[in-house]
């Protein structure tokens, strides 16, 4: 440690035998020793600790130095106290249910997007396709480009599951200006933060994913800050498969 020390410039001895190698440091340097150490343990960097002892006879900029590693130490912190949380929370779930596992909550930001967008009040849930019907021959009328990547969406407006008149919005981001027309609109999204959940298969296990999801934010500290909705990734538009079908269910979520 003394030798890289040395290396780096940090605490140089006041003597090195040329005979043996051997450093020797005066009694003075110990004052030296304890500042790097208290440094070190505050979490500060070796190249950090050598620019603070160049001015720690400056109070102002020695608390600037300070002030910032508090900030770095406390996002740390706050980190460390989620993940502890998660870990506590996701130990307690699996002793209550094995199956816990088999969804994966993942906190991520949906970027914001230009989309053509169309919302309509539908018999039920599994006439979606009705909607995306009605969207796709508006926009082959425009020869719309898609964006890459194209994102596909279906948002669910209403507060609670319905049997029947679901008011749902489908949405699919695009590149460049169009027409307004035929109820199908084009808009610029902004940035979710969402829990999100992908799952592979048929729609029909969407109520153990709500169900993951709304312990999930429960148990995290979070609450739900506007209507979930599905993004598409393989979906039975490309793919007569349901065992194939890739979702990702995603609902957006504040700190509490």
């Amino acid at each position: 440690m003394l030798r890289h020390y040395d290396d780096i410039g940090l605490l140089k001895p006041t003597m090195i035998d040329s005979s043996n190698g051997y450093r020797y440091y005066s009694e003075s340097q110990l004052t030296i020793t304890s500042k790097i150490h208290i440094l070190k343990d505050m979490g500060f960097s070796l190249s950090d600790i050598s620019d603070i002892l160049n001015c720690y006879s400056d109070s102002k900029r020695l608390e600037e130095y300070l002030l910032l590693q508090k900030s770095i130490v406390q996002k740390e912190y706050e980190e460390s106290r989620n993940k502890l949380l998660l870990l506590e929370n996701t130990i307690n779930r699996l002793r209550e249910d094995d199956n816990t596992m088999s969804y994966s909550v993942l906190v991520k930001e949906i970027p914001n997007m230009r989309v053509a967008s169309l919302r309509d009040i539908i018999p039920c849930y599994k006439m979606e396709h009705i909607l995306w019907k009605k969207m796709i021959k508006e926009l082959t009328s425009q020869n719309t480009k898609f964006a890459n990547p194209c994102y596909s969406m279906a948002i669910f407006h209403d507060k609670e599951h319905r049997e029947d008149d679901v008011d749902i919005e489908i949405q699919i981001a695009v590149d460049g200006n169009y027409s307004d027309a035929n109820n199908v609109i084009f808009k610029d999204t902004n940035t979710i933060k969402v829990a999100s959940i992908t799952f592979t298969g048929h729609y029909n296990q969407i109520h153990l994913v709500n169900e993951t999801a709304a312990n999930w934010i429960l148990d995290n500290r979070y609450e739900f800050d506007g209507p979930m909705f599905n993004i598409y990734h393989i979906s039975p538009a490309t793919e007569d498969n349901p065992d194939n079908w890739v979702t990702e269910a995603c609902f957006p979520i504040k700190k509490i």
